[in-house]
């Protein structure tokens, strides 16, 4: 089973996320900022990562620089999903090693889509 950690400070951002991949045939994780994933990813290690950029605590650009560092997480595939959406936050997202950068508001079932093609 392919597992999948949602981060994210939105409570109907995740109570959503969570019900789509748990139907998807996924594990899912669930961390509300930065330092909760973090603190996740010592004990687990999941296939991809939906991350916020704008949390209390860290950061997902912070939280992502951290992931990069860990030679075990190195492998795992990042979407950011951030209602940041200037040309700039979407460059920086990506230079920092995120594999895709999405925006909100988004499809569900885009993201969905997305995440099938990025861990396939």
């Amino acid at each position: 089973m392919k597992k999948i950690l949602i981060v994210d400070d939105e409570p109907n951002i995740i109570m959503s996320l969570e019900y789509t991949f748990k139907k998807n045939n996924f594990e899912v994780f669930i961390a509300r900022d930065g330092q909760e994933a973090l603190d996740l990813l010592k004990i687990q290690k999941p296939d991809l990562i939906i991350l916020d950029v704008m949390m209390p605590f860290v950061d997902g650009y912070a939280t992502l620089e951290q992931i990069k560092k860990e030679e075990r997480l190195r492998h795992c595939k990042v979407i950011f999903l951030s209602a940041k959406n200037k040309e700039k936050d979407i460059e920086k997202g990506l230079s920092l090693g995120a594999d895709l950068y999405m925006t909100k508001p988004f499809s569900v079932k885009k993201l969905v889509e997305k995440v099938n093609e990025l861990i396939a």
